[in-house]
């Protein structure tokens, strides 16, 4: 497997690729935003880790340069920005997970075995035939990464989590879906307890799918527990 590392802290990219390559990773360095697509482009990497503050373009720019030719390359965030809204930016943008500065070689290890873990794992509904399926007036066509609200004319771009997330919902409708399941079914693993990650994911994806994102009619809350999607 061949990751990618940007970052234009040589410390960092000294210790990462040092981490990565002690686990038999093919580690390619980069040390800003032109050198990061150069070698993306270059390598074909199976997975981007890119910092978010270097010079040039950020790491949110370089993500969405990616994202816009590949919708299904790994990117893991590696950064010293904290707040809720670095990360909610960060997934909005496509990126698969989000790993804070300083972080442990474990932490690391764990993220980036399991993002490898869920490329190999199928999706929900990847082993049918299944061409769409709708939830209330949303038509959600899983192979290719699109949704369509009924009376309009413009598709609404999915990730394969959140069509994950929806064809879970979908195929438990009725039934509040538990978040550990959102994790192992979605994600393929037991994420860390204090991460809101699937709470982020959900957040965007109602801001786009849901008439109003405030009071939910396809992704309901059940407080405590998990989600539900209660077909009309």
């Amino acid at each position: 497997m061949r990751i990618l590392v940007a970052d234009d802290d040589p410390v960092t990219l000294e210790a990462v690729s040092a981490c990565l390559s002690g686990e038999g990773y093919d580690v390619v360095l980069a040390i800003d935003d032109e050198d990061a697509l150069r070698q993306w482009r270059a390598t074909a990497p199976d997975l981007l880790c890119l910092d978010i503050m270097m010079p040039g373009l950020n790491g949110y720019d370089v993500c969405r340069k990616v994202r816009a030719a590949d919708t299904a390359v790994p990117i893991l965030f590696l950064s010293a920005k904290s707040e809720e809204i670095d990360v909610v930016v960060g997934l909005e943008l496509g990126a698969d997970d989000f790993v804070r500065k300083p972080f442990g070689k474990r932490e690391l290890l764990a993220r980036i075995h399991s993002i490898f873990r869920r490329q190999r794992t199928k999706p929900v509904g990847s082993g049918k035939e299944q061409v769409s399926f709708t939830m209330d007036d949303l038509t959600v066509f899983p192979k290719e990464l699109r949704a369509r609200k009924n009376r309009s004319e413009s598709d609404i771009a999915l990730s394969p989590r959140e069509i994950a997330i929806l064809a879970l919902l979908h195929e438990r409708a009725g039934q509040v879906v538990e978040r550990n399941e959102f994790f192992d079914r979605c994600w393929g693993i037991d994420y860390f307890p204090e991460s809101r990650t699937l709470d982020q994911h959900i957040a965007r994806l109602r801001r786009r799918i849901e008439d109003d994102s405030a009071n939910p009619s396809i992704i309901e809350t059940v407080r405590g527990v998990g989600y539900r999607y209660v077909a009309n």
